[in-house]
């Protein structure tokens, strides 16, 4: 690369990993990085190890003579988006990290601090699935729950912080997760982690004889694949109705924002992405007004761990050019 060349860098932080990459001028990627997150050591450590990621991921581009023109980071939980801080990120058990400030101080650039789902969202409609789309709602069922919505190519966010918290949308019925009569969130019913609970009871009771003895956080999507295509019927009613349930938790989005595309990542649809497109489609057709579906066009995400790291290094140069 010559003197004059630029380059973004872009971070997805998530729950298990943080994985960083480095984009050219036509938004190629040239680099890449990647470190288990391991959340427990603390925000101190992880904001270290960030920083050792993203150097690595420029090391790897053979770069040297390139400037960074921006650099963003999708974080999994709520952002503040005017200071660059992590408010808070129930799957880490960090609060209050001022993640910019310490990507700005080593990399001399302008930083873009963004939620996670925000950022894959983004990607999917840069780069993806969700091309010239003029509104997008992303979906991203994984260990936990996460959406975006992308309106005329800008995300939609609150006055200070990142919103679309549909892990927090509310869905009648009983739980043993929840107190007090409190209902269970939509993240409690449909992520995979909820769907890893239920089938380890299902397996204990020997309805789900591949997945006896595997932990909750050991049962990954394509355990759960391989468990359906074994013919383990109560693995598969699980998902179903994870699928079910989900389909009726988005349904009023659906009708609220009325998409023209609703994307869906994460590892579950990658393993099951027609499941996942006709059941959701299914649902919405008993719930929300047929009128609003007729432009929505429902699709699997295509850009996988690319999407999050892709959409903050975007997104973050759109924000710097503003």
């Amino acid at each position: 690369m010559g003197k004059s060349s630029r380059i973004s860098v872009g971070i997805d932080l998530g729950g298990t990993k943080m994985y960083a990459v480095v984009l050219d001028q036509d938004s190629e990627v040239i680099g890449t990085a990647r470190r288990p997150t391991n959340g427990h050591e603390g925000p101190d450590t992880g904001v270290e190890n960030l920083l050792k990621t993203a150097q690595e991921a420029i090391e790897s581009a053979d770069c040297k003579d390139a400037k960074i023109e921006a650099l963003g980071i999708g974080c999994p939980g709520v952002v503040d988006l005017n200071k660059g801080v992590l408010k808070v990120a129930p799957n880490l058990g960090w609060e209050d990290v001022p993640i910019g400030k310490a990507l700005s101080k080593a990399f001399d650039c302008p930083v873009t601090v963004l939620n996670d789902v925000d950022a894959g969202t983004y990607g999917e409609y840069r780069f993806g699935a969700g091309k010239k789309a003029m509104s997008l709602l992303g979906v991203f069922p994984g260990t936990g729950l996460g959406g975006g919505f992308i309106y005329d190519g800008a995300i939609l966010h609150g006055k200070r912080y990142s919103c679309m918290e549909i892990s927090d949308l509310r869905v009648g019925g009983a739980s043993l997760l929840r107190h007090d009569g409190e209902w269970a969130t939509l993240e409690d019913l449909t992520s995979r982690l909820a769907i890893s609970s239920a089938i380890t009871i299902e397996a204990y009771r020997g309805h789900a004889p591949s997945l006896v003895g595997t932990p909750i956080g050991g049962i990954k999507s394509k355990m759960i694949a391989n468990a359906i295509e074994n013919g383990e019927k109560a693995v598969e009613e699980i998902l179903e109705e994870a699928i079910r349930v989900l389909g009726i938790g988005l349904s009023g989005l659906i009708a609220t924002l009325a998409p023209e595309v609703l994307v869906l990542g994460g590892g579950l649809v990658e393993k099951f992405p027609d499941r996942y497109v006709k059941g959701l489609g299914k649902e919405f057709k008993k719930t929300v007004p047929p009128m609003l579906l007729d432009d929505l066009k429902i699709v699997p995400a295509e850009l996988g761990d690319h999407a999050g790291a892709k959409g903050a290094a975007a997104y973050a140069v759109k924000q710097a050019n503003q």
